[in-house]
């Protein structure tokens, strides 16, 4: 069925665990991703982000993942991640996304606001959810995600999400988009005050490379979204590589592929908790 993150994110809240979200570039990842929330009776977040477009084209991807979600025996939420223009993000909601995250945040922080206010009163008339950002989630590539002058502050969250009204805020704590060259510091105090501070769902950003206990500590201390694609990417690459190395057909290398791309969704969605929390 297809929610909107109010839908799943409000009761991961309440009950102490985080949703997934799996970026999708192919209709692989998503059989993967979808398939594997069913077997677990697991709620799921499923699009794609306007960076990884030139990968999955819109106009195939979009309605591909509307589709399956909508015949889906469990909640999907279908997010428009990252999104970067508001005419990419009005793109999404017409087409049907039932969410879209607006960042602005590499900009300056008066038009993050004003820009993200004006999404979410047009997304919510579309009954859409908003997640916005606040504060630098960095990209692992140039280790940037521990310039803690970044990070966001709990006063900043909370006027963020009183002046734009969002439904779901990003936080900058130490992680980054991408693979890690090094292990990451996460500033869980920060996100305690933060989570403390504002009643509003908290969305991790950088999830792929993480460590088991990083995902645990996260989600108990108040995150109840968490992003994944690198390390789908990484499981599918595994896959066509055993494939290949074992002389496997072309659809028997798919099939692989996309096993190995459930397995990986299937372990996140255990370490977040959200097993048999289908509605």
């Amino acid at each position: 069925m297809l929610v909107n993150l109010n839908d799943v994110l409000k009761k991961a809240q309440r009950e102490h665990y985080a949703v997934g979200l799996f970026n999708t570039t192919d209709t692989d990842m998503l059989e993967a991703a979808l398939t594997a929330a069913e077997e677990l009776r697991s709620p799921i977040i499923i699009g794609t982000a306007e960076v990884l477009l030139p990968y999955g084209e819109f106009g195939l991807i979009g309605p591909s993942v509307l589709d399956c979600a909508r015949r889906a025996s469990v909640p999907v939420v279908v997010h428009y991640d990252h999104g970067l223009t508001f005419e990419r993000c009005m793109q999404a909601l017409k087409m049907g996304f039932s969410s879209v995250m607006f960042d602005g945040s590499a900009g300056e922080e008066a038009k993050n606001l004003q820009d993200t206010a004006e999404i979410v009163k047009i997304a919510h008339a579309f009954g859409a959810t908003v997640e916005g950002e606040i504060g630098h989630v960095g990209e692992a590539a140039n280790r940037d995600n521990a310039t803690s002058d970044r990070y966001t502050t709990p006063e900043e969250a909370e006027q963020f999400i009183a002046r734009t009204g969002v439904d779901a805020l990003a936080v900058a704590i130490g992680t980054a988009h991408g693979a890690y060259k090094e292990k990451p510091r996460l500033d869980l105090e920060r996100l305690k005050a933060i989570r403390a501070k504002v009643d509003t769902p908290l969305v991790l950003h950088g999830g792929s490379g993480l460590s088991d206990d990083d995902f645990r500590n996260t989600v108990r201390e108040g995150i109840a979204k968490v992003n994944i694609f690198t390390d789908l990417c990484l499981a599918g690459n595994a896959g066509m590589a055993e494939g290949l190395q074992k002389g496997l057909s072309y659809n028997e290398i798919r099939n692989l592929k996309v096993e190995k791309i459930k397995e990986a969704v299937k372990t996140k969605m255990r370490l977040f908790g959200s097993e048999n929390k289908a509605i």
